[in-house]
C-alpha cells in the first residue's frame, strides 16, 4: 500500500504526477477530463499542452459555475451514470469532490475508468465519510445543512451539495474498489479544506469537528475532512502484481 502523508494541498502531488505523464507522452497533447468541473477547482497545467474536458450533474448551481470557468475546453452536464464517456480517450480523469455527492459512486467511477487511457492516471479529491467533519455533513438533515451552509461557508463556494458519502467515500472503501479493478495507489494524502472550516465561522466547525472526534473517542479524526489520492491504471492487468 501507498504511504499515507498529511499535505498542506494537492497542487504540488497532482501538478508532479501530470508533468511526469505528460514527459511520457513524448510531447503529444494530455487529454484531460475533470469529473465535477462544477466546482472551480482547476488543476495545475502550466506548461503543459492539455485540452480539458468537463463532465458533472446538472444542477442549476453547478451549470452555472461551470458556463463561467475558462479552463474548459468543452464540458457536458447531465446525469453521471449516462453522461458520453468515449473509450480509452483520456490520459488523465481528475475526480474533484463528486464521489460523495453520489448515490452510485461505484458506478460512475467504473464509467469513468472506462475513459482512461492504460498507464493512465484518476488523480482523486473527496471528501472523507470517516472523518468528523464528513460524518457531520452527512448525518445533517437537509433543511439544516442547507440552512447552516449560508452562514458557515465562505460566499464564493459552490452549494450546498447533495452529501450520500457512499462507503467508498472513505480511504478503506477506496482502497478496496482500487483492488478489485486491478488499480494502483501510488500516492494517498489528506488534509484540512472543508468548506466550513474556511467562513466566517471556521473556530466554531473546528470546534464542532473536534468534539465529534472525543465523542467516538478517536474512530472519527477531526485532524482532516479530505482524502486525496494519485491512482493509475496498469498497462496490463499484471502490472499491478509485478
Amino acid at each position: 500500500m501507498s504511504e499515507v502523508r498529511s499535505v498542506v494541498g494537492h497542487d504540488d502531488m497532482f501538478g508532479r504526477r501530470i508533468r511526469e505523464q505528460w514527459a511520457g507522452l513524448s510531447g503529444r497533447r494530455l487529454d484531460v477530463l475533470m469529473a465535477g468541473c462544477g466546482r472551480a477547482e482547476p488543476l495545475d497545467l502550466e506548461g503543459v499542452e492539455a485540452r480539458v474536458t468537463g463532465i458533472d450533474e446538472d444542477l442549476p448551481v453547478l451549470r452555472e459555475s461551470t458556463s463561467a470557468r475558462k479552463d474548459l475546453d468543452s464540458w457536458t452536464l447531465g446525469d453521471l451514470r449516462t453522461v458520453p464517456v468515449p473509450p480509452r480517450a483520456f490520459d488523465v480523469v481528475y475526480v474533484s469532490f463528486l464521489l460523495e455527492r453520489l448515490d452510485h459512486p461505484e458506478l460512475v467511477l467504473d464509467r469513468l475508468l472506462t475513459g482512461l487511457r492504460p498507464g493512465g492516471l484518476m488523480l482523486v479529491r473527496m471528501r472523507d465519510r470517516s472523518s468528523a467533519y464528513g460524518t457531520c455533513d452527512r448525518l445533517l438533515p437537509a433543511p439544516l445543512r442547507r440552512l447552516l451552509w449560508r452562514r458557515f461557508a465562505p460566499k464564493d463556494a459552490v452549494g450546498p451539495l447533495p452529501a450520500r458519502y457512499r462507503p467508498v467515500t472513505s480511504r478503506q472503501g477506496m482502497h478496496s474498489f482500487c483492488l478489485t479493478r486491478g488499480l494502483m495507489v501510488t500516492d494517498d494524502a489528506s488534509c484540512r479544506s472543508g468548506p466550513a472550516l474556511k467562513g466566517r465561522l471556521a473556530g466554531l466547525a473546528a470546534f464542532a469537528c473536534s468534539a465529534v472526534e472525543k465523542l467516538s473517542r478517536g474512530g472519527l479524526r477531526a485532524s482532516h475532512d479530505e482524502i486525496i489520492m494519485v491512482i493509475r491504471n496498469p498497462h496490463s492487468h499484471f502490472a499491478r502484481v509485478i
